[in-house]
């Protein structure tokens, strides 16, 4: 590839490779901030800290004009031990960036400098850096500490890697790009007691085979076709033994849905399920649905924007307008529900430099796509704040 950027894509590999070596989890990301926040001082730009709790909004204005937007990268690594042996694998036990943030911040602290030293544009960009986006908190505790009323922007945008595309390659689709989250427990609580003498009990154990079952009928029987859900148990936890019926059941699971319709209707029938099956067998029951992550739900203009800058900047036979929603789950989704804007993917790599999957104890962000990224960044804040259009 030819060079993109005029200042050196060899500063974001080291960068890149810094934090990858001292990753931090949730809102304790304080190396990470204060490396961001030390990098903006040198560009020139304004930084506001604490946002948030530690995110950070570096402020980049050129020429007169009121228009501003908003770009939006994730700095928290996750709870994995690292089975890679590279020089610049993590240096803290347990710890990890698996999910390729490193490579977030680092791309859009290389637009930041970029725009700072040569960019040509005429308005604001706000450079937004945001703690705990794998547990789904940051992103709405930027939101509740006045991210959009203190930073007046008309958009956000937002990006992540993508293992199994090819690097470099970049793909968005207008509507929901990818999935909301809920997360359920149930709790059967029966009444336990010998194994010999079972017409003596309210077994939990079959009372939550039978929940287990019914849970399957969700997605089959009352979603229509048109919509798209997934509802998954994924723990059966129980406090009996070998020769001892159990007093309760636990089931715990994930569900994906790409509307809050959707989500309002799993959550009624599991509950509805769940209650009429403990009735049935005189059991009592705890049921708990929490809504983790929103689905993430790109707006056209916004979409047609970044769309725009990534042909522009790749061509149109590396860039994928209209790509199937992804069943991930993304924070970002709450900024989308109170600001338009466009979230994409850029391809890490199909082999085995970037190919590995994310959240897997191999994964490594690749290093060969960090100036695609940034030179994105670049070219989509000139594209929309250009110097000569004209606002409506």
């Amino acid at each position: 590839m030819t060079q993109l950027l005029k200042t050196s894509k060899d500063q974001m590999k080291v960068w890149r490779h810094h934090l990858h070596q001292h990753p931090e989890t949730e809102f304790s990301v304080f190396d990470t901030a204060a490396l961001v926040v030390q990098k903006l001082t040198e560009f020139g730009l304004v930084v506001h800290q604490g946002i948030g709790k530690i995110g950070i909004v570096g402020q980049l204005t050129k020429g007169t004009s009121t228009q501003a937007i908003g770009l939006r990268a994730d700095m928290d690594a996750l709870a994995i031990q690292e089975q890679n042996e590279f020089s610049h694998k993590s240096l803290n036990d347990g710890c990890m960036h698996a999910c390729g943030h490193d490579g977030h911040t680092s791309m859009l602290l290389g637009a930041a400098q970029e725009l700072a030293a040569h960019g040509d544009f005429d308005g604001t960009v706000y450079f937004v850096f945001q703690p705990d986006e794998e547990h789904g908190a940051g992103a709405q505790a930027m939101i509740d500490d006045g991210l959009f009323e203190r930073f007046p922007m008309q958009a956000i945008y937002g990006l992540h890697n993508m293992p199994g595309m090819a690097a470099g390659h970049m793909s968005m689709n207008s509507g929901g790009v990818m999935a909301s989250e809920d997360n359920f427990k149930i709790v059967v609580k029966g009444r336990g007691g010998h194994a010999s003498q079972p017409h003596h009990h309210i077994d939990p154990l079959v009372i939550g085979a039978e929940i287990l079952l019914a849970l399957q009928t969700i997605v089959a029987r009352s979603i229509g076709p048109e919509h798209q859900a997934v509802v998954s148990a994924t723990e059966f936890v129980t406090d009996g033994a070998v020769n001892v019926i159990p007093s309760t059941v636990t089931i715990t699971g994930d569900c994906r849905s790409f509307s809050e319709p959707v989500q309002d209707l799993i959550e009624a029938r599991m509950g509805q399920l769940v209650a009429g099956i403990c009735q049935a067998h005189g059991a009592e029951h705890e049921f708990i649905y929490d809504r983790v992550f929103w689905a993430t739900i790109n707006s056209e203009k916004e979409t047609q924007s970044a769309g725009k800058a990534a042909v522009a900047l790749l061509g149109q036979e590396q860039v994928d307008l209209a790509c199937r929603p992804k069943s991930i789950s993304e924070d970002f989704s709450s900024m989308l529900r109170v600001k338009d804007g466009c979230y994409v993917f850029l391809g890490n790599g199909i082999d085995s430099v970037g190919g590995c999957m994310l959240h897997n104890p191999h994964y490594d962000f690749n290093d060969d796509v960090l100036e695609t990224g940034a030179a994105y960044w670049v070219t989509l804040v000139q594209q929309e704040l250009a110097a000569d259009a004209l606002v409506d």
